[in-house]
């Protein structure tokens, strides 16, 4: 399921990362920001369980995560939203998929994939801020579940029709998340009028 995040904080902070004069430091900075406001939303359906916790005055039952979580950047850009998350999930672990796009054929190709223990209670978020053609996000999927990942979140920054239908066809359960859903891709496979390219804008390389 497709699910596009709407709120004026993330509007306004969209605003700047698409800003073709935002400076690498504060697009880093916001990128991050970003993904601390949308793990909320992404995190909305996991599991819970009870806990008995004693305050001061007497004994309750709680609500706690009753899964552990795993995120999942995919290489490089992915790294850009990985802290905010963490800050929000700090007992997390980290794996990593490096993938990098055949320019020719825009086919994702494997260079390196790690992962921490994955048990059955395991969510997997796969982070990658930019959905295009949507074939590294297929390939992050194939990945985790080729490793007995059951229960995968995607969450990028933004999106577009191509790319999202490719998903949704490919992998029906993995729930989508996106900031934002723009036009259209061009004929090189970068989407209009989306931000460039994230992993470029991020860590200042052309």
């Amino acid at each position: 399921m497709l699910h596009v995040l709407s709120h004026p904080l993330l509007d306004s902070k969209m605003a700047i990362i698409r800003d073709k004069n935002t400076s690498t430091k504060d697009f880093k900075e916001i990128v991050d920001e970003i993904g601390m406001l949308v793990t909320y939303e992404i995190t909305r359906n996991l599991e819970v369980k009870d806990k008995i916790v004693e305050t001061p005055f007497e004994t309750i039952t709680c609500k706690t995560l009753a899964t552990d979580i795993v995120i999942v950047p995919i290489l490089r850009a992915g790294l850009g939203m990985v802290d905010g998350i963490r800050r929000i999930i700090p007992q997390a672990k980290v794996g990593h998929i490096g993938l990098y796009r055949n320019e020719e054929t825009l086919v994702p190709v494997e260079y390196y994939f790690k992962l921490p223990e994955i048990k059955d209670s395991t969510t997997c978020i796969l982070v990658d801020p930019m959905l295009a053609t949507g074939g590294s996000c297929i390939k992050g999927i194939e990945l985790l579940k080729s490793k007995g990942v059951k229960h995968i979140i995607y969450v990028g920054l933004v999106g577009c029709p191509e790319g999202i239908k490719a998903v949704q066809e490919a992998y029906p359960d993995v729930d989508i998340y996106m900031v934002k859903v723009d036009r259209e891709l061009n004929d090189k496979g970068y989407i209009l009028p989306g931000l460039g390219d994230c992993g470029d804008r991020l860590f200042g390389t052309k």
